[in-house]
């Protein structure tokens, strides 16, 4: 659990423009769109 928890001390931060981009709710329901548009066809994909 020690190096668990050192991994995580030592990983980077997201920047100013990254968490902006994570916070935006229109860009967060675009990607939840794009993602479940792709699962769409996978679950619907025939051969």
């Amino acid at each position: 659990m020690d190096d668990a928890q050192r991994r995580i001390d030592t990983a980077p931060l997201p920047g100013a423009q990254e968490l902006r981009r994570r916070s935006n709710p229109v860009g967060q329901f675009l990607r939840f769109l794009r993602l479940n548009w792709t699962m769409y066809r996978l679950a619907n994909h025939r051969h």
